[in-house]
């Protein structure tokens, strides 16, 4: 069971996914950063100072200043939908589904550019095509010969 695991642990595949999971979580942070401190600061700003991260729909029937004060009572039993957070999970999701579209489709020009060069053929097409311009050479008549070769 152990060398299963190691032959398992050490495939390619393996290795490439955990990388992917470890930079995807970097990448997540910085996306958030992103939303969170670069663009909703001018989207609210743009919108008259609102603040996504704040909006909540108090299902409680008491009345909170904010999602924090709504948050703190949320303890001794008010409950909360907290759509402004999943608007701001929205705008996470489209940025990064947006910078993975475009690395994805440099890769794929990359690949399309690397697929698109003439490759050499093949050592036995070479072979064979030097064998048959051989035969070609010998089979053709000699320039001012009238006679046909093998009659």
């Amino acid at each position: 069971m152990l060398q299963e695991f190691k032959t398992f642990i050490s495939r390619g595949n393996v290795v490439e996914l955990a990388v992917g999971i470890i930079i995807g979580a970097a990448f997540t942070g910085i996306v958030n950063s992103l939303v969170r401190d670069m663009l909703m600061p001018p989207i609210g700003w743009i919108m008259g100072g609102i603040d996504f991260s704040n909006y909540f729909l108090n299902l409680s029937g008491g009345h909170y200043e904010s999602l924090a004060a709504a948050e703190a009572a949320e303890a001794a039993g008010a409950a909360t939908i907290n759509y402004g957070r999943f608007i701001n999970a929205l705008i996470n999701f489209f940025i990064v589904a947006g910078a993975l579209f475009l690395i994805v489709r440099q890769v794929n020009r990359l690949h399309f550019l690397q697929d698109s060069k003439p490759k050499a053929p093949p050592r036995q097409e070479v072979l064979l095509e030097e064998i048959r311009d051989a035969l070609r050479a010998r089979q053709a008549p000699a320039p001012g010969d009238t006679t046909r070769p093998g009659a």
